[in-house]
């Protein structure tokens, strides 16, 4: 907290009198530290419904993505192709939005989103064969 004190222009000692002084009070140290050296804001409680069904019906739609192939296709190596396939669209998608809504370039951002999301996967995928064995 010290070095927060510092960069608002105190002196080293008065940094380390008013990091004492809040720290005997935890209630304002700690709403001190989310917001200046975290940056986070206390959280709405009447957002917590509207947060949790936003969270939850993403992770369904995620999910939904490399699963479809396997409701529409019987034969399981096609069903992996096709999910491979759109598993692969859908990062480089959503990466792409997420470079937009970021500030960052899209295109890199895509790459990114791809790349990490499919080693992920192929890591699992992996894993998941390795201890089907």
């Amino acid at each position: 907290m010290e070095r927060v004190f510092l960069a608002y222009g105190l002196e080293k000692e008065q940094s380390s009198q008013v990091a004492n002084a809040l720290s005997k009070h935890p209630e304002a140290w700690i709403d001190f530290m989310m917001r200046n050296e975290l940056g986070l804001e206390k959280p709405n409680p009447k957002r917590a419904l509207s947060s949790a069904l936003t969270i939850g019906l993403s992770y369904i739609a995620g999910g939904l993505v490399p699963l479809a192939p396997y409701f529409f296709i019987h034969t399981t190596t096609t069903a992996l192709e096709f999910s491979v396939g759109f598993t692969l669209m859908a990062l480089l998608i959503f990466g792409y939005i997420k470079g937009r809504f970021t500030g960052a370039r899209p295109f890199r951002s895509a790459m990114q989103t791809a790349l990490i999301g499919g080693l992920a996967a192929a890591v699992a995928f992996g894993l998941a064969k390795f201890i089907s064995r």
